[in-house]
């Protein structure tokens, strides 16, 4: 079989809320956030935040409480839980951060669900504060991608996983505008699932006709759960008739070969590789 992978966003999507957006509220930056926002881009606003809240004696163990205290709807739990014990390779594609993500994950217990993450670098420095960088550093190599923000090209992350993993049915996840561009990489036979009266879901709307996916949109975990595993157990049941298909087609050109009594087997073919 082929194989399935479940490529999801975070922010709106395995988490309710934007993360960025969380941390900066609970911590209270919120007046400076709002401020600085219309001069810098997103992620270089972040990295920014993180420079003056450290500086006004933020630690990281208050940001990680912050992180533990987000709002999740437990059945998307129960999803991602669902979807890797039924052997899909789970990935997220995300524009916020690795630490946020990683915190996250650990303390719902789900991090070892995921092969990959691809999101924003990020680390503690020896003074104890989070540094956050670009995942495409724009200045010196942009992306060149008008879809998306100039720090990250969801659509050239799907493209690579496409390089390595060819085979495998892609059934993706996401809310944002970002998603977009990621949606329209995908081919006939992968999914695509956007959150209704989400950014992507309007665009999708508009665009539909140059999808190649098939399209389930859904509003919350519940609904997440249910058609993520429902496409799940679909592709399964399909890969799994095709073959049997295909077994019974050797079957049956193996019963229409006379066989001579005492008859030796010709030698195997020997392929150079």
């Amino acid at each position: 079989m082929a194989g399935i992978m479940v490529i999801l966003d975070f922010d709106k999507t395995i988490i309710e809320v934007d993360s960025d957006n969380w941390v900066v509220d609970e911590l209270g930056a919120t007046d400076l956030f709002n401020e600085l926002l219309p001069t810098m881009p997103w992620n270089s606003l972040m990295e920014r935040m993180m420079k003056e809240m450290h500086a006004k004696g933020k630690t990281i163990e208050e940001i990680k409480d912050v992180l533990k205290r987000v709002p999740i709807h437990h059945r998307v739990v129960t999803a991602i839980k669902t979807a890797h014990a039924l052997g899909c390779d789970l990935r997220i594609v995300s524009d916020a951060n690795m630490f946020f993500i990683e915190t996250i994950l650990d303390h719902l217990g789900i991090r070892n669900c995921f092969s990959e993450i691809n999101s924003n670098p990020s680390f503690i420095n020896g003074d104890g504060r989070l540094i956050i960088s670009p995942y495409v550093d724009f200045l010196t190599s942009p992306h060149g991608c008008n879809l998306c923000p100039p720090n990250m090209c969801k659509g050239m992350i799907i493209e690579r996983i496409q390089a390595n993993e060819g085979k495998k049915k892609i059934i993706y996840l996401g809310d944002g505008v970002g998603d977009f561009c990621p949606s329209l990489k995908l081919k006939e036979g992968d999914f695509m699932m956007p959150r209704k009266n989400f950014p992507v879901w309007k665009l999708i709307c508009e665009n539909r006709a140059i999808l190649k996916a098939e399209i389930f949109e859904w509003i919350d975990g519940k609904e997440l759960e249910r058609i993520l595993i429902g496409i799940i157990k679909k592709i399964k049941i399909e890969e799994a008739n095709n073959e049997v298909q295909l077994l019974s087609a050797v079957d049956c050109k193996f019963e229409t070969i006379p066989m001579v009594a005492h008859e030796a087997f010709p030698p195997p073919l020997r392929v150079h590789h």
